[in-house]
């Protein structure tokens, strides 16, 4: 599985941005998809994640109420909207896919896209 991740750029903090995802296969419903970020300096943090085959969705406390996640699993693409970002948003943002649900996804990803920069400045 490749995935192919964009959206990333430049924003002024309170902006908006909205990252996509897409695998290059379809993903099966035993799967989940989501994002992480690593910020320099830091560890890969998860961001969110979302089940392939329902409505499940977990988020980290620090984005609550402010990202979304979401997908279309006709074009096997899943999109991370962020809005009221915030200087610590920084970060490089990774597309992750697993077997099993989001809350699993959280603790380790099989297969992982190229990172894309967003970065909200003051």
């Amino acid at each position: 599985v490749q995935l192919q991740a964009s959206g990333g750029g430049l924003v002024q903090v309170g902006g908006s941005l909205r990252l996509s995802c897409a695998a290059s296969v379809r993903i099966f419903s035993s799967y989940a998809m989501g994002w992480f970020r690593q910020a320099p300096g830091k560890e890969r943090e998860f961001v969110a994640a979302i089940a392939w085959g329902d409505r499940r969705v977990v988020y980290a406390d620090s984005v609550k109420g402010r990202f979304t996640i979401s997908k279309d699993g006709a074009v096997n693409t899943v999109w991370l909207q962020m809005n009221s970002l915030k200087p610590e948003d920084t970060a490089v943002y990774y597309c992750a896919s697993g077997v099993g649900s989001p809350a699993a996804l959280r603790s380790g990803a099989r297969y992982w896209g190229q990172g894309t920069q967003v970065t909200v400045s003051s």
